[in-house]
């Protein structure tokens, strides 16, 4: 599987199989993590064979059932913090789909089970990702369309500032498959045009009283990415 056929297969699972990770697919997360976490300065820490962590009330009632695996992620305290967790975060859980696990994104209903991770002081809890082999794969939700969270500003000012490029949507109908808090979607993505010899795109957050838009948003940068190609654009 490549990682753009692992967004395509990606669906939030929250039914697992009663099944232990393999040796070879711990060492594999592992070496993810360990990768990860210096490239986003955080601290994501596999959890393994450890149950009480979803057997709380708030994970029964978000329907979480076997949940025995999970990722737990860390950071130090930083305004960015909750973008680079789901920026980063995301790529595990894509690498995860391709080695044909299964995946959800926790962000309330979770308990800290003391002794099971390490914390300082100066860091903090993101949220969880629970792991393993799902029950089913899962299935698709509804979701925006490119029109409804992407624009151009090229296009706006006129054909003579060149046309939006194909890799601009093909990285906004990626984002669209990317998870969110409550399948909410508030992010968008805006085409500035060239910058010298650089393409210049604009993501934003929405608002929400549910909160998670800074995650939510982190995520969809890294789909954006892999749908556009890194190569093709700048952020700004």
């Amino acid at each position: 599987m490549t990682i753009q056929e692992a967004i395509q297969a990606r669906h939030s699972v929250r039914a697992y199989k009663d099944q232990p990770l393999t040796e070879d697919v711990v060492k594999e997360l592992q070496e993810k993590i360990a990768e990860l976490n210096r490239a986003g300065g955080l601290r994501m820490q596999l959890i393994l064979n450890e149950p009480k962590a979803f057997q709380g009330t708030l994970a029964k009632y978000g329907k979480f059932r076997n949940v025995g695996n999970y990722i737990v992620v860390i950071g130090k305290k930083a305004d960015d913090l909750d973008e680079r967790a789901g920026y980063y975060g995301e790529q595990l859980v894509l690498y995860a789909q391709m080695l044909g696990l299964n995946t959800c994104w926790v962000g309330l209903s979770y308990s800290k089970v003391p002794g099971t991770y390490v914390l300082d002081e100066d860091e903090k809890i993101v949220c969880y990702i629970a792991i393993g082999y799902g029950e089913t794969q899962g299935t698709g939700h509804k979701i925006k369309t490119v029109d409804q969270v992407s624009r151009s500003a090229v296009a706006q000012q006129g054909s003579e500032k060149g046309d939006t490029p194909s890799w601009f949507t093909k990285g906004v109908e990626a984002a669209l498959l990317a998870p969110t808090a409550v399948n909410q979607q508030k992010f968008s993505f805006e085409y500035l045009g060239m910058s010298g010899t650089r393409h210049q795109v604009r993501a934003k957050k929405g608002f929400s009283i549910i909160g998670y838009t800074q995650l939510d948003l982190g995520i969809a940068k890294c789909h954006f990415e892999i749908g556009a190609g890194k190569e093709n654009f700048e952020w700004v």
